[in-house]
């Protein structure tokens, strides 16, 4: 207004509309002081997604929250997501492509599944175990890996250019090392894959008395924390892009599993990150809702109301309980 009506003073225009001019310099000094505590968090997330570049607005507020206390800044998750969506920086669903790294039709024994309705209450009572294939240039090499079921932390991994069982013995080797009170008992369950079926596999778990199971079917919720690790270090931690070198994919899946263990906190940890979850017992809170499928809100509103549910509204920054 004021550049318009370049002839009237603060004063006369802040009359007109009912204003002082202390009021008018108040506004200004508070919206000079958002848009400095607003470029302060962009910066910040900014530093965090360097390492984590697809994390979501639930985790980045939480990693943000004492940082935010310290400078003054209020601001709550709402708050972060919708000021990431003005600047075009919240996360959006990938489509995935994902080769097989699964080849059950085989000969070799195939274990029953041990963990259907099992509930874990501290680390070390269940690993779940799967290969992921990170790619190269103009090849793929493939990752190992073995998470706490309890804790969410990778306590094993490998990175090979082939998917024999030997990166797979390699990953429950390193896992084996850190397993300090070998007096747990604890189950290994993986899918119906060769590398796991394996005799010399087996064997190496058997010897350090670990229980065998494994899934029944291709469904990947039977093995959903194993799948769900796999994604997390792929697309949110930035694994899925391509690397020159097989040294080069080691280096960078070392350190991305390192953030991944001591950073990122999860959803299913009581926002706690693995490595601080897995010196814990007892039950973890979960900061998650278990929602269901659409079909399955139709199918439940058809049988108790007779009409048809509505579709739930589908956020912009969608997060996976993990």
């Amino acid at each position: 207004m004021k550049e318009r009506y370049s002839q009237l003073s603060i004063e006369r225009l802040c009359g007109l509309f009912g204003k002082s001019r202390l009021a008018y310099y108040d506004r200004n000094r508070r919206k000079n002081a958002q848009i400095k505590d607003y470029t302060l968090v962009l910066e910040m997330v900014r530093l965090i997604r360097k390492d984590q570049p697809r994390i979501g607005t639930p985790k980045l507020h939480h990693m943000l929250k004492t940082k935010l206390e310290l400078e003054g800044i209020k601001m709550g998750r709402d708050g972060l997501h919708a000021l990431l969506a003005s600047y075009q920086m919240t996360v959006r669903p990938l489509r995935r492509y994902r080769p097989k790294t699964t080849w059950s039709d085989h000969w070799m024994r195939k274990w029953p599944n041990q963990i259907k309705d099992f509930q874990t209450n501290g680390p070390n009572q269940l690993w779940v175990s799967d290969i992921t294939y990170i790619r190269l240039k103009g090849d793929f090499c493939f990752l190992f890996l073995i998470t706490d079921a309890y804790s969410h932390k990778i306590v094993g991994w490998a990175l090979e250019m082939t998917m024999g069982h030997e990166g797979a013995i390699t990953a429950l080797k390193m896992a084996l090392n850190q397993w300090k009170d070998r007096k747990d008992c604890l189950i290994h369950h993986s899918d119906r894959g060769s590398q796991y079926c394996c005799d010399n596999y087996v064997k190496t778990l058997q010897a350090a008395g670990i229980s065998v199971s494994m899934t029944q079917s291709g469904d990947p919720r039977e093995n959903a924390v194993a799948e769900r690790v796999n994604g997390i270090l792929k697309v949110e931690m930035g694994l899925n892009v391509k690397f020159e070198t097989l040294i080069g994919a080691k280096r960078a899946s070392g350190r991305k599993i390192d953030i991944y263990n001591h950073d990122r906190p999860h959803l299913s940890c009581d926002m706690m990150a693995p490595a601080e979850a897995h010196q814990t017992s007892g039950p973890l809170k979960k900061r998650w809702k278990n929602t269901r499928t659409r079909n399955q809100r139709k199918e439940a509103q058809e049988k108790t109301t007779g009409s048809v549910a509505l579709p739930a509204g589908r956020a912009t920054d969608p997060e996976v309980p993990v």
